[in-house]
């Protein structure tokens, strides 16, 4: 049965062998631009690069999650009841109080982040906090507690840090192809080069959007069943994410770097979801998860 330390070990792993792909990924497509461009300087680039992005997907990823979100640090003055449940629930789980912040925006969602349970923050929107009773708020918070006592957090912030970096490599390595003009372009295999640095650019985002998604569906299944035993009350969470789903916006401040770290999908419109977008959906469908934890609540 799921606990709020299943994981823990595996998604260590999972992050350093994150780490490593993305190294050498990111030096094969430096490698191969560098080639393309006859400079090696940007092999050079890449090296460095990987490595700093490396070390800041893994100490400082938590600090930029909670940057890119625009969310706030509380006190208990401030949200009583939201600063009550995290630390009466942390007490349950056997983990330290993690940091606690708000995102003013109306859309109800949360995430959590952090390398590890020292270093963890929970983060909620305004909205979340004001539609939520106390059971929903409970199973919400007990779910992304149980991303940190699982180390989630660990793999999906730097997520956040490694897919942003590989997206902007892609970006640089388009426009390096159309308008850099190596000597190499000149020779007999140049035309061969310049299409596989098209191919490189356009698979590389994609590459991160599957990272994504390896990392983040299981995950919410595993975190809604550790939660609602944390709690004892799956209806809980499963009435919170009711609310969530139908709410008809998405948040206001986000990107598809961070989209993977909510409880919910934050980039929904209310608009009907095309067959390319499913395809690219960091979470598991919503009526799945609702089931899944009704059923709990009759077993």
């Amino acid at each position: 049965m799921a606990t709020l330390y299943t994981h823990q070990t595996q998604n260590v792993r999972k992050t350093w062998l994150l780490m490593t792909v993305f190294f050498i990924v990111v030096i094969g497509i430096a490698w191969a631009f560098s080639y393309i461009q006859d400079n090696p300087a940007i092999l050079y680039f890449g090296v460095v690069f990987s490595l700093v992005m490396n070390i800041l997907g893994y100490w400082y990823s938590d600090t930029i999650a909670i940057k890119m979100s625009g969310a706030r640090p509380v006190t208990r003055e401030q949200y009583f009841d939201y600063w009550n449940a995290v630390e009466n629930l942390s007490i349950t789980a056997g983990l330290p109080m993690p940091k606690i912040y708000v995102i003013d925006d109306s859309s109800p969602n949360a995430f959590a982040t952090g390398r590890d349970k020292e270093h963890a923050a929970i983060a909620a929107t305004s909205g979340l906090l004001q539609i939520m009773n106390k059971t929903e708020l409970e199973g919400v918070i007990a779910h992304e507690l149980s991303h940190i006592g699982n180390r989630d957090t660990l793999l999906s912030t730097a997520v956040v840090v490694l897919v942003g970096f590989i997206a902007i490599i892609s970006d640089m390595s388009m426009r390096m192809t159309f308008w850099g003009g190596g000597r190499r372009d000149r020779d007999e295999g140049g035309g061969i080069l310049m299409i596989l640095g098209i191919i490189l650019a356009i698979l590389a985002p994609i590459i991160a959007q599957l990272i994504q998604l390896a990392i983040s569906r299981k995950r919410e299944f595993l975190a809604d069943a550790s939660g609602a035993l944390l709690t004892r009350y799956p209806d809980g969470l499963a009435s919170a994410l009711e609310k969530i789903s139908t709410y008809p916006t998405g948040l206001q401040r986000v990107s598809t770097a961070t989209a993977h770290l909510y409880i919910s999908n934050p980039l929904k419109d209310g608009k009907a979801m095309s067959f390319i977008s499913k395809l690219f959906m960091t979470h598991p469908p919503t009526e799945e998860r609702i089931a899944a934890l009704r059923d709990m609540d009759h077993s």
